[in-house]
């Protein structure tokens, strides 16, 4: 069981209902409401000092805020999470909204930039908020690759195609990476980027990891059975040959020279490892997602929250995203199905577009 749903188990009835209510009237009017007037809201009959108690065990649990002194009461982002996550009601997207989307996307329009700019436009002028478009995912030899990095939990790969195409992809990069070693794996991917795809590319390091496994394997066999080394972790990912003892590399001839060989095989190994998981978290994506506050780490935007849906081909493969960018007191149960059903109404044009 996470935080919040721990949280949530810890609210009587009563409790959550005070907590819905706080928050709703937040999300309706950004202004904190006090104890006397969230009674007279209340289908249980309570004094107003019983609803006061209730709000200040909510503050206690850091679900609630008091703004001012002798205020009333707003969601803390740790609120608003549990309020999404567990009670928000979502319904489906009502049939002014779906008309309206519908006829801006029911177009016959070719260029799929412009249908998706009109996503944005429609997005932004339904919700009344900043809309985000991630386009669909360029599959194209590529000409040049650059990884930047972002902060220590995030990196940009920005991709330049050969037919002139750019895009900027955000992603988590493996732990412990340095952008020295980002800077590497950009120069040893650039070596051999031309006329490739990232498909072609991922096939390709592939196949080196195979051939690195396999040369090892060859040179280290002789050693194992002789006796000089063994093999730690075998058959896991980070396995490691170690020495039994100095002594016994000068009885063996050749094998110091065997052994610093093996060192360096198993050095290019793990390089290409991590150019492998780079080039694959580079193509990930993910599914219907809310982002509040400070965990919008993607675009640091303090007190605002992002809701995003991605968007699929005919063959069910994530290929871009839509959403809106607005405070955090957006009206997500109402953005949160114009997003999904815009989401999904771009994947089903874009996947009819690519049946004929």
């Amino acid at each position: 069981m996470n935080d919040g749903a721990r949280l949530l188990s810890e609210l009587n009835d009563r409790s959550r209902e005070v907590f819905r209510r706080v928050v709703e009237s937040y999300l309706a009017s950004g202004d904190p409401i006090g104890s006397r007037t969230l009674t007279r809201q209340l289908e249980e009959k309570v004094s107003a000092a019983t609803v006061r108690n209730v709000m200040q065990d909510l503050e206690y649990m850091g679900l609630l805020d008091s703004p001012h002194v002798s205020a009333g009461r707003i969601p803390t982002q740790l609120g608003l999470r549990l309020f999404v996550d567990g009670l928000l009601e979502v319904a489906p997207v009502n049939a002014t909204d779906r008309e309206h989307l519908d006829a801006t996307l029911g177009s016959n329009e070719r260029d799929t930039a412009t249908l998706l700019d009109r996503v944005g436009s429609a997005l932004s002028g339904l919700t009344h908020s900043a809309s985000l478009v991630l386009t669909p995912k360029h599959e194209a030899p590529i000409r040049h690759i650059e990884f930047v990095s972002l902060a220590p939990d995030r990196a940009l790969v920005v991709l330049v195609f050969a037919d002139g195409h750019v895009e900027n992809r955000v992603f988590a990069p493996p732990p412990g990476q340095t952008p020295s070693s980002m800077r590497e794996a950009a120069n040893f991917l650039n070596a051999m980027a031309e006329g490739r795809t990232l498909t072609d590319l991922r096939g390709r390091i592939g196949a080196e990891i195979a051939s690195r496994r396999q040369e090892i394997d060859a040179l280290a066999q002789a050693l194992v059975q002789s006796g000089v080394a063994v093999w730690e972790n075998e058959g896991e990912p980070y396995e490691r040959l170690i020495v039994r003892g100095r002594a016994n590399l000068l009885s063996e001839p050749g094998a110091e020279e065997e052994l610093e060989r093996i060192k360096q095989l198993f050095d290019d190994l793990e390089r290409k490892r991590d150019i492998a998981e780079f080039l694959e978290l580079a193509e990930e994506g993910d599914g219907v997602r809310i982002f509040i506050g400070s965990e919008n780490k993607l675009f640091s935007l303090t007190g605002s929250s992002l809701v995003v849906s991605p968007y699929m081909n005919a063959d069910r493969k994530i290929i871009g995203a839509v959403g809106v960018i607005g405070p955090t007191r957006l009206n997500y149960g109402r953005i949160v199905p114009i997003v999904d059903y815009t989401a999904q109404l771009v994947g089903r044009i874009l996947g009819d577009r690519g049946k004929r």
